[in-house]
């Protein structure tokens, strides 16, 4: 069943893209991520535009966060005062990288700039995260005790606060600027960013495990939906009706991802993010060294006069 997608302007197959949609909507409730590390290369992968592909997919990240959100939410696993310090950085992040992604397009490098982005982003953080959980499997099969947890120098910063939910004492600054980095990134690649949040979140700032995946969640949704905002308001690349289907999807799978994350120990759930990770990453770089079969492209860049 092919449908014609206005603003990515080709043809699609609407079962194709639903299943999608799915598919990265449980994974996200999962993982507690929001997906876009993956559905914005499927969307590429199956011929739409990068640019099109990151402003649409802010809108699926956003929904299948919020399907996922209401489920921690329920049980309790969010910290809404750690959230609200990580929106302060996260909408100021957003703002500036979709200006980025404006200025970039406006030099024609924005595609480029998407491809490399993703090969080093997620071949790094999926390799690092991939080795990490086999180590935890690892010595848990041996019975090893975990290595005890050290103070960085992140935890002596100024400006405490104590986030009563996580039952942590720490300063404000390194979570704004997590914050920040995650919004940045995740407007100008189409990226929820909590794959990396996560990771941050439990290592360096000591957030237990209990609360981070749901907390993330909450970034994640208010973040992408600012994106979307932007994006449709400054560059007018959303395509409403891609969205839609992916939200359909996002929602009704993320719902059976966050009941299939609490039957997994959470060393088995950091092996397989990490290699989904990895895999992606690898895959985009095999796109980069592939010779294309249209070695030219036209593209339109305005009428004088």
């Amino acid at each position: 069943m092919q449908l014609y997608l206005p603003v990515a302007d080709i043809p699609v197959n609407i079962l194709l893209v639903l299943a999608m949609g799915a598919a990265v909507g449980f994974v996200s409730g999962m993982f507690g991520i929001g997906g876009g590390f993956l559905m914005t290369p499927l969307l590429i992968f199956i011929g739409i535009t990068p640019a099109v592909a990151v402003a649409s997919v802010a809108s699926h990240i956003a929904a299948s966060s919020f399907s996922g959100a209401i489920s921690y939410w329920r049980r309790r696993a969010i910290d809404p005062a750690l959230a609200t310090v990580l929106l302060c950085g996260g909408t100021t992040g957003t703002a500036l990288g979709v200006w980025t992604f404006t200025q970039l397009r406006a030099l024609g490098q924005l595609d480029l700039m998407i491809a490399l982005s993703y090969v080093v982003l997620l071949s790094t953080v999926g390799g690092l995260m991939f080795w990490e959980g086999l180590r935890a499997m690892m010595r848990t099969r041996r019975g090893a005790i975990a290595p005890r947890r050290t103070h960085y120098w992140i935890h002596a910063l100024p400006l405490k606060m104590r986030f009563k939910r996580s039952k942590i004492y720490l300063s404000v600054i390194p979570i704004v600027v997590v914050g920040l980095v995650i919004g940045f990134i995740g407007a100008i690649m189409g990226i929820g960013g909590a794959f990396i949040l996560v990771p941050v979140m439990i290592y360096m700032l000591r957030v237990p495990t209990s609360t981070v995946i749901g907390t993330s969640m909450i970034l994640t949704l208010v973040t992408m939906l600012f994106a979307t905002m932007l994006h449709a308001v400054t560059n007018h690349l959303v395509d409403a009706v891609l969205a839609l289907i992916l939200m359909i999807g996002g929602v009704t799978g993320a719902q059976f991802g966050a009941r299939a994350g609490q039957r997994i120990r959470g060393e088995q759930l950091r092996l397989l993010l990490g290699f989904l990770i990895l895999c992606v990453g690898i895959r985009f770089a095999i796109e980069l060294v592939i010779r294309p079969e249209e070695l030219f492209t036209v593209r339109e860049t305005g009428v004088s006069g």
